[in-house]
């Protein structure tokens, strides 16, 4: 079993990088990503997750705060009316500009998690299926048709 310490320092460098994924995982939400990293962190201080080296201390901790997200949005789902709805639709595609936030938010969501965690926070397909609880078929499908998709959505940009 890894010290309180060790875990604290492990905690401590990979903050920069759990947030941003907490963010992603939260509709890139800051306030709810903080609530949830908070949680996940209290998950793994106090001993509720524990860490048993089989894969990487980052894939360990992404997938705690990925499944506390899940838990913390179910717990506060709001729903819109079909009139909010149409309305920030249209909003949507009178925007022009769009950054790689909003393009991956085009893309079904387990295909953009894929991406996101591959590109951006640098995992192997294998570390991405332990993480997202997939298997590395699923993982390498998901990864293939987000690649094409986001090639799509820039091509269609530049026209």
């Amino acid at each position: 079993m890894i010290k309180r310490s060790t875990l604290e320092n492990l905690l401590e460098e990979q903050h920069k990088d759990a947030f941003f994924w907490s963010k992603q995982c939260c509709r890139l939400k800051p306030d709810e990503a903080e609530d949830v990293l908070q949680m996940a962190y209290l998950k793994v201080l106090d001993g509720k997750a524990k860490y048993s080296e089989k894969s990487s201390f980052k894939t360990w901790l992404f997938a705690i705060i990925r499944f506390t997200a899940i838990d913390h949005l179910k717990g506060n789902a709001v729903f819109s009316s079909f009139d909010d709805l149409e309305n920030e639709v249209a909003e949507e595609s009178t925007y022009q500009e769009k950054n790689y936030e909003q393009l991956l938010a085009q893309l079904p969501a387990r295909q953009s998690e894929v991406l996101l965690l591959a590109f951006y926070h640098g995992m192997t397909l294998e570390e991405i299926a332990k993480t997202t609880g997939l298997h590395i078929g699923t993982v390498r499908t998901h990864y293939a048709r987000g690649k094409a998709g986001l090639k799509k959505l820039l091509l269609k940009e530049e026209v």
